[in-house]
């Protein structure tokens, strides 16, 4: 391939493609061509170093290496070897490997990643001699291979990590706003051309100051990948480390002439700790002396007095948006007064507001003259754009107004006898049972769409109500939406004896993707609650799910009753609750895996709280997936394996994907090498259309315990998991659950 004529892929946030398509063309890309992921171009490795050093938007630059068809995995293992990777992997290079996509053979793309690998290590064994050594973490070279059907494209991943990962944010208190997405925010908002003009920035709910930093990299012309000191082209074959010299020379040469910019990038936030990591950070990305980040409140935020009335100015934020019934409150309020602001002290600005709870964007009572879907991750996101001026101005949402109203319409009457009766009926079986956490509602009217449960805390005493909207689908109208929700809140109170201010509620919205281990806030406020003669710790406020799920609790019951002497592993072990059922039926050791140190801490405090703490007990902070590799490798083995994974996790921390209705047999494979001789493994999962793999049944005795896990309170929602005891062919039952 001519150095003139390389093919080159940058991948984007959704929603920005066309932003990234314009960035490129300015790096030099020849023809850029949107695509769903992001941008196609051609051009030199010039044009894509510097989409490297200076696309804000940008996720990876891939370099196309080979397009080839492969109907199975020995002909993509054929093809890769046929590839000179010598050219490409020095001696002591170490080496990652991802595989994306759909493949009608290759269905799982860890065994993808693994047969691109072994084809790369079978190459340059044949070729040098050597192999080269895997490295997960910033590895030497990145080589990634996407399949479309059959069609399989292999490239050089030139970033090697994420380039929204600019480097200046710290270790600890990583903000919600990605920095690509806010840079692409910036740039939607038409940022570049207002500071041209010597315009005012303001963030007034700043956080860790990600909007204003990025703000000031492009009011300085300061190259956003000027901080990295990382690339996955450094160690690749061909790399042109004078290329890349004379890049970066000019681009420090450009922030050198940057600093002379007088635009005023200012931030404020009431939290002094978010503003103290604003400061850090944009020291860090090289902007310290632009970025000026206080501690205030938003009911002061102001233009600069002294500045020229006249000159434009933006102000940009990403208001929270509660997820509890406080916060969502709390969070209508926080946009009506923001709307306030906006009318009473900023016109003639222009205003961005980035929310991702769009039906909040009424409460601004300003009228948006654009409006753009973009996602933050897994989120999807509105950017509303508006130009303060008088005419923009319209009746902002009104906040606790007509509840009475609400309350005596026919439907919310509807609402709270239904909700009444199943109180009525389940409140009785679970005194019978001693259950002191359980669901009660779960959508049983589809047009009061929410799953409602009842927490018994101990130490006070106390009745709370953790309620979950389920986001309604986007041809329901916004306003009906609104109405039967404050029906709801309106009813719940005097239906079921709860007082409003422990009421939580949150919205669930119907994804793919895995939100449970998302944090939400930061109150840190925890309550004791009992299950089976057990005592957890819940968490209302700060987390997507509580840390006890409730639909799960016939199946700890289960493993208590089997673990006596077992070596019991837990696998995405959350909060360690199954742990804890398992230690106190005697399991002779635990050993407990997950990707998260936070719920690691959780799950050992979970287990203090019932004395059962010790030595017998271990925990391991990791992928799952990589550890289950690691550990068939030694002779550890287990009696009893719970394997209860997200549904979906695309975790930045971990490597590759997580789509358990596609990657469930590669783990219950990767579980069955660790059982010992008549182990057993429980596996379940809350995808809700899930099927298990057929080809599964020929390898294992397979038993559906999902009927037999269903508790009672979740009766009306018999999807809402799925569970099955998974045993080796061969092996003897012992002990079942």
């Amino acid at each position: 391939m001519s150095a003139h004529s390389l093919k080159f892929l940058a991948s984007a946030p959704r929603g920005f493609a066309d932003l990234l398509a314009r960035e490129l063309d300015a790096c030099g890309a020849v023809q850029p061509r949107e695509r769903s992921s992001g941008v196609a171009f051609a051009g030199t490795l010039e044009s894509a170093y510097r989409a490297c050093l200076w696309s804000r938007i940008a996720n990876r630059v891939f370099l196309e290496l080979a397009h080839f068809e492969a109907r199975d995995a020995d002909e993509f293992h054929a093809a890769v070897r046929r590839i000179d990777w010598a050219a490409h992997l020095g001696p002591a290079t170490t080496l990652a490997c991802d595989f994306s996509g759909r493949h009608p053979a290759i269905t799982h793309t860890h065994f993808g990643a693994l047969k691109l690998k072994d084809g790369i290590v079978d190459a340059l064994r044949l070729a040098t001699g050597t192999r080269p050594d895997v490295a997960l973490e910033r590895p030497g070279v990145r080589v990634h291979a996407h399949a479309h059907g059959t069609d399989i494209t292999v490239s050089i991943d030139l970033s090697g990590d994420s380039l929204h990962r600019r480097g200046y944010r710290g270790a600890a208190g990583e903000a919600p706003l990605k920095e690509n997405v806010a840079a692409g925010v910036l740039l939607r908002s038409g940022w570049p051309e207002l500071a041209a003009q010597g315009a005012e920035f303001l963030d007034p709910m700043c956080g860790s100051g990600t909007l204003c930093i990025e703000a000031a990299l492009i009011a300085a012309d300061r190259a956003p990948g000027l901080t990295r000191d990382y690339f996955g082209f450094l160690a690749w074959r061909g790399h042109d480390a004078a290329l890349w010299a004379r890049l970066r020379a000019e681009a420090d040469a450009r922030a050198g002439a940057g600093e002379a910019t007088q635009v005023a990038v200012r931030g404020t936030d009431r939290d002094p700790t978010a503003i103290r990591s604003a400061r850090d950070n944009a020291a860090r990305a090289g902007v310290g002396r632009l970025v000026r980040a206080d501690t205030g409140v938003l009911a002061d935020a102001a233009p600069l007095a002294a500045r020229d009335p006249d000159r434009p100015g933006l102000l940009c934020t990403n208001p929270p948006y509660g997820l509890r019934m406080e916060g969502r409150e709390g969070a209508r309020a926080l946009h009506h007064e923001l709307g306030a602001v906006l009318r009473e002290r900023f016109q003639g600005w222009n205003a961005a507001v980035l929310t991702g709870a769009p039906e909040l964007g009424k409460e601004l009572g300003l009228r948006a003259h654009r409006t753009h879907s973009v996602w933050n991750g897994a989120i999807e996101c509105r950017l509303l754009r508006i130009k303060v001026v008088p005419d923009s101005a319209r009746e902002p949402g009104t906040l606790g107004k007509g509840a009475a109203r609400l309350a005596d319409t026919p439907g919310a009457g509807m609402f709270a006898n239904r909700l009444g009766k199943n109180l009525k009926r389940l409140r009785r079986w679970a005194e019978r049972e001693g259950v002191s956490c359980y669901r009660v509602y779960d959508a049983d009217m589809p047009e009061y769409a929410f799953a409602i449960d009842v927490y018994r805390a101990i130490e006070p005493d106390e009745l709370w109500l953790y309620v979950q909207e389920y986001a309604a689908p986007a041809e329901i109208e916004l306003e009906a939406v609104r109405r039967r929700r404050g029906e709801v809140l309106a009813r719940l109170p005097g239906a079921t004896g709860v007082a409003p201010e422990r009421i939580r509620v949150r919205t669930r919205r119907r994804t793919r993707r895995g939100e449970q281990y998302d944090k939400l806030d930061e109150q840190a406020h925890f309550h004791v609650v009992t299950e089976g003669g057990l005592r957890f710790r819940v968490n209302f406020e700060d987390y997507l799910d509580t840390g006890l799920f409730l639909d799960q609790r016939v199946t700890r019951a289960r493993l208590r009753e089997a673990a006596r002497g077992k070596r019991f592993l837990n696998l995405f072990a959350y909060t360690g609750t199954a742990t804890v059922y398992a230690a106190a039926g005697g399991a002779a050791s635990t050993t407990s895996v997950d990707l998260s140190r936070t719920y690691l801490e959780w799950a050992q405090r979970n287990l203090a709280l019932n004395a059962l703490a010790g030595d017998a007990h271990g925990w391991v902070q990791a992928d799952c997936r990589e550890w289950l590799t690691e550990a068939a490798r030694g002779s550890a083995r287990f009696d009893l394996v719970f394997l209860d994974p997200p549904t979906f996790s695309n975790s930045k921390r971990m490597e590759g994907v997580l789509d358990i209705e596609r990657d469930h047999p590669e783990l219950i494979d990767a579980c069955a090498r660790l059982l010992a001789p008549a182990g057993l493994l429980v596996f379940s999962t809350n995808a809700q259309r899930f099927r298990l793999e057929e080809t599964l049944g020929e390898r294992y005795q397979i038993r559906d315990l999902s009927a037999a896990t269903l508790p009672k309170d979740f009766e009306r929602n018999p999807r809402i998991h799925r569970c099955f005891e998974v045993r080796p062919k061969g092996s003897h039952a012992r002990g079942e659950p």
